[in-house]
């Protein structure tokens, strides 16, 4: 497989990103943290803790959050140079249509189908806002592209 089809995305960019959008998901994972750091406060050793369910699952939770994130901020980067996108105004738009194909579905659902409380989607929906509007104007700000000439 060749990897001259993925587009180049400037390596402080996906970090700066990866920062931005795990910022965010951390915001909304902050009761499953919250709760963890009481187990831990109740723990009677550091071992038992560390050997703890809440521990691994936090763990794991952090780490794919972090993954998910770099991975989304190239995706997003790599579509903004893909698409020439230079303005906010056309970043707000990608970020909107990535929003519309990845997360509006889902929200949709949970309101109509599932029956969930519409505060508690609205939190989701605005933190998947910020992950796909904001991260798309964030990455525009910074700039992505590796040789801006090109």
């Amino acid at each position: 497989m060749s990897l001259k089809y993925l587009p180049p995305v400037k390596p402080s960019a996906i970090a700066l990103g990866t920062v931005f959008n795990h910022g965010v998901e951390l915001a909304v994972m902050a009761p499953l943290f919250g709760q963890t750091y009481q187990r831990a406060k109740s723990a009677n050793t550091k071992e038992e803790f560390i050997h703890s369910r809440e521990a691994s699952s936090t763990a794991v939770a952090w780490g794919t959050s972090l993954v998910g994130s770099a991975l989304q901020s190239y995706g997003v980067g790599a579509l903004i140079n893909a698409t020439g996108t230079l303005s906010y105004k056309g970043a707000a738009y990608l970020g909107g249509l990535i929003f519309a194909a990845t997360s509006a579905p889902t929200f949709l659902q949970q309101l109509f189908t599932e029956k969930r409380a519409v505060d508690t989607v609205a939190v989701s929906a605005a933190a998947k806002v910020f992950e796909t509007v904001g991260l798309s104007l964030f990455l525009t700000w910074w700039g992505t592209r590796t040789n801006p000439f090109d």
